[in-house]
């Protein structure tokens, strides 16, 4: 549970920061209306994007696993979001409640086990379109259904709480990274000497795996450009 929970602190800080202190009313400081469940369903069609899928282009093109697993976590990013916000606005509780209850789920003891297999490439899409599903459905949503469709394919990535806690808290301190220096008006350099952020993130984490949060801001203020 204590994973979880930072988890989600880390989480509603970086929303906070970016969005404002309401943010969990649906809306930005800058009156910009927050779709969460659209953030999830179109971070896991990217993810699908990971295979080569495509019967007409690159079809024998090597499934990028070290994306999926990314883009796992930024589908993460979203779900805590959602469910943070969910809480909120149906007076379910605070976010140790949410934590509590999330560690409480029956598919929280496989991400709780640890874990590097892949599954199978067929078996993985059929579950991040199931998670898209959960999303995209008219009725109430079953968030206890989405985590927990979430948690097998935590899975099935590879990953476990350890390693989805690792790959967490380096991709929010990046995003935080990303915020301070212009993301959002569109100037922030996403390339780094000719790799993605996300790579050069991946890479520091990599070389010192107990790196603390503070200390990797600082490393990427390094290697930014």
């Amino acid at each position: 549970m204590d994973k979880i929970l930072l988890m989600l602190q880390l989480q509603a800080t970086l929303n906070e920061a970016t969005n404002g202190e309401k943010w969990t009313s649906g809306v930005t400081k800058n009156s910009k209306v927050i779709n969460w469940k659209r953030c999830i369903y179109m971070e896991c069609a990217e993810m699908i994007d990971s295979f080569s899928w495509k019967h007409w282009k690159n079809i024998d093109k090597e499934a990028d696993w070290a994306n999926l697993q990314i883009e796992v976590v930024d589908v993460w990013h979203f779900i805590m979001s959602l469910a943070i916000e969910n809480y909120s606005q149906t007076s379910r509780g605070q976010i140790d409640d949410l934590a509590q209850n999330v560690s409480k789920l029956e598919n929280f003891v496989k991400i709780d086990t640890k874990n590097n297999l892949f599954a199978q490439q067929d078996d993985i899409i059929q579950k991040i379109e199931s998670i898209m599903l959960d999303t995209l459905s008219k009725e109430t949503l079953n968030l206890e259904k989405l985590i927990s469709d979430f948690f097998d394919l935590v899975v099935m990535a590879g990953l476990d709480l350890e390693s989805l806690y690792k790959l967490y808290v380096g991709k929010n301190i990046l995003n935080q990274f990303r915020q301070d220096h212009g993301y959002k008006d569109g100037s922030y350099v996403k390339v780094w000497n000719g790799y993605e952020d996300n790579v050069m993130m991946q890479k520091v984490l990599e070389e010192n795996g107990t790196i603390k949060p503070d200390d990797l801001y600082k490393e990427l203020a390094k290697l930014y450009l």
